[in-house]
């Protein structure tokens, strides 16, 4: 059975850029593909040295398309694959915490569609870099039926404009290549050939600021942690996210527990 997630280590001269593959097919979100990133993650920080990370997914039509549905509601025999549906919330929300406050530096290379906790995933990191002819980004909660959680409406607050933020909200906003570069969602396009490589080159250049974990780290805390230094409420994104069973969650959303 494939793994759903790869990591690869590439060695420069100022230190190690880390690149982290999404090998899942449309890359959905259930227990099994979290823990397996969130282990990915436990190798990032294990390497020493400066490091910067990558991440991207190898199928070319999607980034990550969003929560494992058919896995989330189907029987519990189908759902074997997926995990424990009950701790999905949880976990998956700590590990967009965990991303956004990641002690090193992070870029997202974007080459297809990303959709509701693809787009949570991508937002995580500090740079985005998207395939400019096609592939599109949207948090499509409200057009399955549900409301969009506090602590996901956190991450995207500190990471958009005022104007992107509502439109990503309230109008589930799908955002094309050069849109999202004008809006500033992504800080970057480039043809579908070069996502990858634009990603890389933007870690590599990172590494100078890749020196002290601690200082990024403390950095990032205290921006998306709690009492955070750009306010959402009165907690950052990643402590919401830590503790979203504190946080509404709204009409229709899903459930933080699945018996």
């Amino acid at each position: 059975m494939t793994e759903p997630i790869t990591l690869t280590r590439h060695t420069l001269e100022h230190g190690t850029v880390c690149l982290l593959t999404m090998d899942a097919g449309e890359n959905r979100w259930n227990t099994t593909f979290t823990r397996a990133f969130d282990a990915a993650l436990d190798e990032v920080e294990a390497t020493e040295g400066p490091t910067t990370l990558v991440t991207t997914s190898s199928n070319p039509k999607f980034f990550s398309n969003g929560l494992d549905l058919a896995w989330f509601t189907g029987t519990p025999e189908a759902a074997a694959a997926g995990g424990e549906r009950r701790v999905f919330a949880t976990e998956a929300m700590g590990l967009f915490a965990r991303m956004i406050t990641l002690p090193v530096p992070t870029v997202c290379a974007i080459g297809g569609h990303a959709f509701g906790a693809g787009l949570m995933i991508a937002m995580a990191h500090d740079v985005r870099v998207m395939r400019a002819d096609r592939g599109l980004l949207c948090a499509n909660e409200l057009e399955l039926g549900f409301a969009i959680p506090a602590p996901e409406m956190a991450l995207f607050a500190h990471k958009m404009s005022a104007d992107a933020f509502h439109q990503t909200i309230v109008l589930a906003k799908r955002w094309a290549g050069p849109e999202a570069l004008a809006a500033g969602v992504v800080q970057e396009i480039v043809p579908e050939e070069l996502v990858v490589d634009a990603a890389m080159a933007r870690a590599t250049d990172l590494l100078r600021v890749a020196r002290s974990r601690e200082i990024t780290g403390w950095t990032k805390e205290h921006l998306y942690g709690e009492h955070a230094a750009a306010l959402y409420g009165p907690d950052g994104p990643a402590h919401l996210l830590r503790h979203p069973d504190r946080y509404p969650s709204g009409p229709g959303a899903v459930p933080s527990s699945h018996n």
